[in-house]
């Protein structure tokens, strides 16, 4: 996710650092105990770059099947100088709920993406200014979204992330300790932040943690802060 010029295009295929990896989580948040698996490749080119992720929840009713998938896949498209690029992205998934499934609504982004690195590539920075049409919900809204992965310690320690604020109409049904609401509330913004902490053991394995932190995303009203404890395989 990280867009930057074509010299740091050059240098991404000549260090080799295309990045895929598969991370498993165990989440520690307020009523969830369940493992989470994402799947993650960013790939750079001649024209910018394509990232996309895939996540997967292991919590069915039925059993430890999965009971959510979610995907987000992202292109930036760059044949000029400078730091700015074109961003289009679309996100969409699928929710069990009492052996029913329901729809994550589909949306489609679209707008311009700064970013920044350090001398050294080591450190990387993205902000992005999005439109976003979310089906059936909100046909006109926006996006802000920041990106960052930071490197220390001769790359042992990776500090990564994103944080997502936008425009969407929900009612919220729950608090964020997982109390029934007496009365839904509405809302019409949402954030979400999922800093993540690296300790890379090898150039494969990675051991760390991640904290979503939300508000009123999920049909929960207000903050919940979920951690999870997390290894991950870079390919």
């Amino acid at each position: 996710m990280k867009k930057t010029g074509l010299l740091f295009v050059i240098i991404l295929f000549t260090t080799g650092m295309m990045a895929q990896n598969l991370q498993v989580h165990y989440d520690f948040g307020k009523d969830r105990s369940y493992v989470t698996t994402t799947l993650e490749m960013f790939k750079p080119d001649k024209w910018g770059n394509t990232f996309f992720f895939v996540d997967i929840d292991y919590n069915s009713e039925t059993g430890n099947h999965p009971s959510l998938a979610y995907m987000e896949i992202a292109r930036c498209l760059k044949f000029w100088d400078g730091p700015l690029s074109a961003h289009v992205e679309y996100n969409g998934g699928l929710l069990e709920s009492n052996s029913v499934y329901f729809p994550i609504n589909n949306a489609w982004l679209g707008g311009v993406d700064y970013g920044w690195h350090d001398k050294s590539f080591n450190k990387f920075l993205n902000f992005k200014v999005l439109y976003k049409y979310i089906q059936g919900k909100n046909p006109t809204s926006f996006q802000l979204t920041g990106v960052w992965n930071l490197n220390y310690f001769d790359k042992k320690l990776t500090v990564s992330g994103f944080a997502d604020f936008w425009r969407e109409d929900n009612m919220n049904f729950s608090d964020g300790q997982g109390n029934v609401l007496a009365i839904p509330t509405n809302t019409k913004f949402v954030f979400i932040s999922e800093p993540q902490f690296w300790y890379n053991a090898t150039k494969n394995l990675s051991l760390g943690s991640e904290i979503e932190i939300a508000s009123n995303f999920g049909t929960v009203n207000g903050f919940k802060i979920c951690p999870t404890l997390a290894v991950k395989w870079n390919f």
